[in-house]
């Protein structure tokens, strides 16, 4: 009974701790959050290295987590305005208690929502980035034209994600993503995600080795038909 009843609570503890991933708490989700600035960073440098930032850039970054990207947009863009979306307490409070000054200063504005209807009017973004959160999305194309709606013409949308059908890891961390309830696609999927949501120039970039993947899609300028580029 006492094994029984430490694989009881063995489960109860892994289910908990995976729902952090998908949308964290007030309290423990903050500490998974803090942890997730660090193991990310990395990451979304990477990722961010192939998109350019202009410094009057305003920038969306949804799925905002832990506010680490929003300081680094900050940095790369200090003349225009960066705003962060999360649909989770937890990761509300540690962004804005990670980028208070900014947020003081004007320069940073955080709120709660959903990928799905995102506070912002028509054409207002240069850059969206998401990073680490695309899996989680409820409905993958339309979140997608949810975006394309409050970027300006021409505009990016920037997916970064550290794991992906096809790559390094990706058989076990598809394990895990099964467990999450969460989307695992290929680049090819990630290539037709993309151009089924009327993006135009659509570029996928791998990091085999470390089982990376950024994808990157630009709102079409009016009158022009969205033609993907795949690299």
């Amino acid at each position: 009974m006492r094994r029984l009843a430490f694989y009881v609570l063995l489960f109860i503890v892994m289910v908990y701790v995976l729902n952090q991933a998908r949308k964290p708490t007030k309290w423990f989700g903050r500490v998974f959050v803090r942890a997730m600035n660090l193991a990310h960073s990395a990451l979304t440098d990477w990722g961010l290295g192939h998109v350019q930032i202009k410094q009057e850039f305003a920038i969306l970054d949804v799925g905002c987590g832990g506010g680490q990207t929003i300081q680094k947009l900050s940095y790369l863009a200090p003349m225009g305005i960066v705003c962060g979306v999360d649909y989770a307490k937890g990761s509300l409070v540690e962004s804005r208690a990670r980028n208070k000054e900014l947020i003081n200063e004007g320069r940073v504005e955080i709120q709660q929502a959903s990928v799905s209807e995102l506070p912002f009017p028509d054409s207002k973004f240069d850059l969206v980035t998401a990073i680490e959160t695309q899996y989680y999305w409820p409905d993958l194309v339309r979140d997608m034209q949810e975006i394309l709606r409050v970027l300006k013409p021409a505009g990016t949308l920037l997916v970064i994600a550290e794991t992906y059908k096809g790559g390094r890891y990706g058989v076990i961390k598809g394990i895990v993503m099964k467990l999450l309830r969460s989307a695992h696609l290929s680049a090819d999927e990630h290539r037709e995600l993309f151009s089924a949501a009327g993006y135009a120039d659509v570029q996928i970039f791998e990091e085999y080795k470390k089982g990376w993947i950024c994808g990157i899609g630009r709102r079409p300028l009016p009158n022009t038909v969205a033609q993907p580029n795949a690299i």
